[in-house]
């Protein structure tokens, strides 16, 4: 463990750009055999730490041969991103954490894992997709030979495992631009909340039409596709995939546990701007990508506006109407949930919630969806709806 002191920090800050070579329980005899008997001052810390990684690459063939970076991005996450960060330094040639913002200290501690840094303009609205944007500049500046990009949300950690496999997939299928797996929620048992994330994430394996924020993309794909498109609030990476298929690039998912998810919601009031943002993200989508034959987010979109508006709207004309035996009409709500309870492949508990969550969360959907078109009327700017 080092000491600590203010001159080995200094050597360390400088390290951080080569991440795939220095290791933090290397880096006193790093200092004392490099710094001390060579650079004498005359060579300068960059020429140093390039000595060092000569060294390190050839006494350690496993990074030697490590060809991806990991993109971590955040915002006021704590130990989840301590955790994050700790699942791939040492294994990834390059971590790059992009911070939006955060006031708990999540810079210096990045830093000290020995994360390389980027800190978003707090005076341009922050997004994930910006965030992802400019990790993967910063990945292309430090690192432009590199062919893959593992892209991790501050909350997630990844599995011991799904790296590997992951290069090895996109090795042997050179037509598939980004390759996901299995996101698991950490504490499915602590909310109802946190639940409904872990069936959520529980999606087919094999060729898929999007991706999630946790993703394995390769490089030059990426950068042909112009990165993801920075305005969105959410829904990013699907609305990049739908372009990356357009060039002719596939999408995979795996049947391979690739993260652990902490939502951390345990209020009603978390789930309820999480289910706002989606709706604003479908709307979002459809007007970029509704036109066939992509139909993006389409159907999503008017199934929200028929279970969250159209139905209210009927009942009430024809409570005016006829009185309070419009009320029976509502009753389409129960039938719906029975519905998708009946259709659920889960234990009888973890249907029913996901049915009722299901047919509730059409309300806030269709809120999010009026944001949406407020602001393209008014040309207001889309802001993050954050949830924790």
């Amino acid at each position: 463990m080092c000491p600590g002191n203010r001159e080995q920090r200094r050597y360390l800050r400088w390290g951080k750009d080569f991440g795939r070579y220095h290791h933090r329980q290397q880096c006193c005899n790093w200092r004392k055999r490099c710094c001390d008997s060579r650079c004498a001052g005359q060579l300068g810390r960059r020429r140093c730490t390039r000595g060092y990684q000569a060294e390190t690459a050839g006494r350690d063939p496993a990074v030697k041969q490590t060809r991806f970076a990991v993109v971590a991005i955040g915002r006021n996450e704590g130990e989840r991103l301590r955790k994050c960060l700790e699942s791939v330094v040492g294994r990834a040639a390059l971590v790059v954490y992009v911070d939006s913002g955060s006031t708990d200290g999540s810079v210096p501690m990045a830093r000290s894992v020995g994360s390389e840094v980027v800190e978003l303009d707090t005076r341009i609205p922050f997004t994930a997709a910006r965030a992802r944007n400019q990790g993967f500049e910063r990945v292309r500046q430090l690192a432009p030979d590199l062919p893959y990009v593992q892209f991790v949300d501050g909350d997630c950690e990844v599995v011991v495992g799904w790296l590997d496999a992951a290069v090895e997939f996109l090795d042997t299928h050179p037509d598939v631009a980004a390759v996901c797996g299995r996101r698991r929620e950490r504490h499915p048992e602590h909310s109802v909340y946190n639940l409904l994330c872990d069936i959520e994430w529980n999606t087919p394996v094999g060729e898929a039409k999007a991706c999630g924020g946790d993703v394995m993309m390769r490089a030059d794909a990426l950068a042909a596709a112009n990165g993801y498109r920075a305005s969105l609030i959410a829904g990013e990476e699907p609305e990049l995939c739908v372009r990356l298929r357009a060039a002719g690039w596939r999408i995979w998912r795996l049947d391979k546990e690739m993260t652990l998810h902490d939502a951390a919601m345990t209020r009603f009031g978390q789930w309820w701007k999480r289910t706002l943002r989606s709706g604003y993200a479908f709307a979002q989508g459809a007007a970029l990508h509704g036109a066939p034959p992509e139909r993006h987010w389409v159907r999503e979109s008017r199934s929200t506006w028929f279970w969250g508006l159209v139905i209210p709207l009927v009942t009430l004309v024809v409570f005016l109407w006829i009185g309070t035996w419009a009320a029976a009409l509502l009753l389409v709500y129960p039938l719906q949930v029975l519905r998708l309870f009946l259709r659920g492949r889960r234990s009888p508990r973890e249907n029913f919630w996901r049915a009722a969550f299901l047919v509730l969360g059409k309300f806030p959907e269709m809120l999010g969806q009026v944001m949406f078109i407020f602001n393209r009327a008014f040309g207001n700017r889309s802001r993050l709806i954050e949830y924790k």
